[in-house]
């Protein structure tokens, strides 16, 4: 569980460490990458600037690309309790009929499997030997000379609170990162869709096994099973702004789609001030400065059309923490550097992969809708997610990396 541990006790735990490292930001990618390092001994700072985490988040999708990070947590097995497995993807037209529905697990079985986990469940399984977190926490400065980075700490409202000196300064810290700027890190590439959707839970009416979407003429309906409950998704371009009035719409817009869906229009309905998210990505021109590096959404950020953003962080802190095995201050920046090399091409190819899906789902018009249904009936899944497979299928080994490495040298 996360464990809410002061900056001052945080700091004094990593005192005697080989490398003194900081996680900004306990998102999927920060925990990741802070259970793997105590794995390894070390006592990184975690600090976020939320008060505490009481909203544990909502729906996730993971390919196998987690099951790596997974097995040297330990945590595979309770992953696999509390998660499902999702066998199926089927597509709705914007009138409401299916389109098609394919067999995404058998897909991907040859390299593992694909289940839906809501976020504050996997929060648990990552942290189940316990987290510190100095939560209400955040950083107003850092510089990075003679080989280490010193960090100014302060509270929410930006009242100093102390001082760090680190080997390592990660800034995971989400899709609106504050590292970013401060570490100077780079051009920032946005995507912005135009569009925005309401997120909630519902009872789940049907196979517990398959997600279900339907693309609608300006709206966008998503079922995602997770454990015992599905996650919804209700997009619509940002100028509509009444939740109740985009409900009704895509009621008269649609026929036949099933207790399901129609489920989880009612329970969307009924959802006291659900979270609306902005549907836009963001991607950092580097990864890795002197002493410090962007990781997960911070790094490169997803919209969610392709379910794998999460994997990719996860695939990404997971490849840093094992090429940091061993590794002391002075070869520190050379093993962030060939991290970089390897993930950063890897994670742009699947946002590259969003974003092509981006522009096929979120287009209202009739005629698009008709077009795009077109494409969606001729087009397999192996075509649509085939960049994705290929990562799947082609996930680096790091110490093989870290072998390549010592040999050049």
């Amino acid at each position: 569980m996360l464990e809410p541990v002061a900056l001052n006790i945080q700091l004094a735990r990593q005192t005697s460490d080989r490398l003194r490292v900081l996680i900004v930001g306990a998102g999927i990618a920060g925990l990741t990458l802070a259970q793997l390092l105590r794995a390894d001994g070390l006592h990184p700072v975690v600090i976020d600037r939320m008060p505490d985490a009481s909203h544990p988040g909502y729906m996730l999708a993971l390919m196998p690309l987690v099951d790596r990070a997974l097995d040297d947590l330990g945590v595979h097995e309770a992953y696999r309790r509390r998660s499902t497995a999702l066998d199926r993807f089927t597509f709705h037209g914007h009138r409401g009929p299916v389109l098609r529905s394919d067999p995404l697990g058998e897909v991907l079985r040859p390299y593992g499997e694909y289940r839906g986990i809501d976020r504050g469940a996997l929060v648990d399984v990552l942290t189940a030997d316990g987290c510190p977190v100095a939560f209400g926490t955040t950083v107003t400065a850092v510089r990075h000379d003679d080989g280490v980075s010193r960090v100014a700490f302060a509270d929410r409202d930006d009242a100093a609170v102390g001082e760090g000196t680190f080997d390592l300064v990660i800034g995971a810290d989400g899709m609106h990162s504050r590292m970013r700027g401060l570490l100077s890190i780079g051009d920032v590439q946005k995507v912005e869709t135009g569009w925005s959707g309401w997120i909630g839970w519902a009872d789940d009416r049907g196979d517990s096994s398959s997600a279900e979407e339907l693309w609608g003429n300006g709206f966008f309906l998503g079922v995602y099973p997770v454990q015992g409950r599905v996650g919804v998704i209700l997009c619509r371009p940002d100028a509509d702004a009444e939740l109740s009035a985009v409900i009704a719409g895509a009621r008269r817009a649609v026929h036949g789609i099933g207790p399901r869906l129609s489920g989880a229009l009612d329970a969307m309905q009924q959802t006291e001030d659900p979270y609306l998210w902005r549907l836009e990505d963001a991607r950092a021109e580097h990864w890795v400065v002197p002493g410090a590096a962007l990781l997960g959404d911070a790094a490169t950020g997803f919209l969610p059309t392709a379910g794998i953003g999460a994997g990719m962080a996860i695939e990404s802190a997971w490849m840093l923490a094992r090429m940091m095995h061993g590794a002391d201050p002075s070869a520190l920046q050379s093993v962030l550097a060939a991290w970089e090399r390897v993930e950063q091409p890897r994670a742009e190819s699947a946002q590259a992969n969003s974003r092509t899906l981006a522009k096929l789902m979120f287009r209202p018009g009739a005629t698009i809708a008709w077009l795009r249904e077109t494409a969606v009936r001729a087009m397999s899944i192996r075509a649509a997610l085939g960049p994705i497979l290929t990562l799947v299928a082609d996930q680096p080994d790091p110490d093989l990396l870290l072998r390549t490495m010592s040999a050049t040298r």
